[in-house]
């Protein structure tokens, strides 16, 4: 591993914007923020997260398209799991959106090109995120409510989400003087699931790898070494 062993891995989280505003990253280890990074650039963040030595890469934006009338598989399994999200449209759709709205996942489409690029293959499963360098789709608002579920907290609500999420961070060692804003929070919030991820913590696959898989950690504990 990069770090040089498995108790001091760097993560990542990147928080996906539109055109303008664009991304917001975040390198995790052992709990620690370590560096961060906002640009509108996907190049030069996935470049970076070569240079901060993750060995996981964790994006709140969907890895895939929808591709027929139904919403993809991992979003359909996040509704019956009481989660609501986003659903996303066909490439298609997006490209002939006159709003812009869907500017963010076209973003999330480059930034994921060019991880693939820089050595940061999606995951198609979970097992690959403990031995192989990856990265793969995750969702703030589903790790906050699983987490809150498995530490017995009150459901999360998405309209409380920038007081939960830095709460919730907190709890689990986050040191967030340096997250000023709740698109740095979401990116801490994916590095922290990534973290998780990579211990070995009991995880929830959301959809399968043809349409997207999602992935969230469901238990905040230490996973076996």
């Amino acid at each position: 591993m990069a770090s040089g062993s498995r108790d001091a891995v760097t993560v990542v989280g990147i928080d996906v914007g539109g055109a303008r505003k664009g991304f917001h990253a975040v390198a995790l280890c052992e709990g620690t923020v370590v560096e961060r990074l906002a640009t509108t650039d996907e190049v030069a963040l996935s470049a970076w997260c070569r240079e901060v030595g993750a060995e996981l890469v964790a994006v709140d934006a969907p890895c895939h398209w929808r591709s027929g009338a139904e919403a993809r598989a991992a979003e359909r399994e996040l509704m019956g799991d009481g989660i609501a999200c986003f659903v996303s449209p066909t490439r298609e759709q997006a490209l002939a959106s006159s709003t812009g709205f869907y500017g963010w996942m076209l973003c999330g489409e480059a930034l994921y090109r060019e991880l693939a690029r820089h050595g940061y293959a999606l995951a198609e499963a979970a097992d690959e995120l403990r031995s192989q360098r990856r990265c793969f789709e995750t969702f703030p608002h589903a790790i906050t409510v699983q987490l809150h579920r498995a530490l017995g907290l009150e459901p999360a609500v998405a309209s409380r989400k920038r007081p939960e999420r830095r709460a919730l961070l907190e709890r689990l060692g986050v040191d967030c003087r340096s997250l000023s804003s709740i698109d740095w929070l979401d990116a801490a919030l994916c590095a922290l699931a990534a973290q998780l991820l990579q211990s070995g913590v009991e995880c929830r696959v959301y959809g399968e790898a043809a349409s997207g898989l999602l992935l969230v950690p469901i238990d905040p504990s230490v996973g076996p070494a």
